[in-house]
């Protein structure tokens, strides 16, 4: 097995993973972490995607990747955010 193969295969298994992690959870902040793991394979698999045998890897999929961190940090933070403001809300 090539290491690009391995790479693909672990994003495989973080996303799949998350997959299961965001149906069979209950609590909102455990879906939150889970859907950080699946974006996690998704973009894993992504750069494993840009590799290529006869030449340089695609830089396209690589920024996509790091658009995609940040973008995923963003609704992490949006995430907490709503949790927090039901939570206090339940409370009352």
């Amino acid at each position: 097995m090539t290491s690009e193969a391995l790479y693909a295969a672990v994003a495989l298994a973080l996303f799949g993973l998350g997959w299961a992690g965001l149906l069979l959870k209950a609590a909102p902040l455990r879906k939150l972490i889970a859907l950080n793991v699946m974006s996690l394979g998704a973009l894993m698999l992504l750069v494993a995607f840009a590799w290529r045998p006869d030449a340089p890897p695609d830089p396209v999929p690589h920024a996509l990747a790091i658009t995609g961190i940040v973008v995923a940090v963003a609704a992490t933070a949006l995430g907490l955010v709503l949790i927090r403001r039901v939570r206090a809300d339940r409370d009352r």
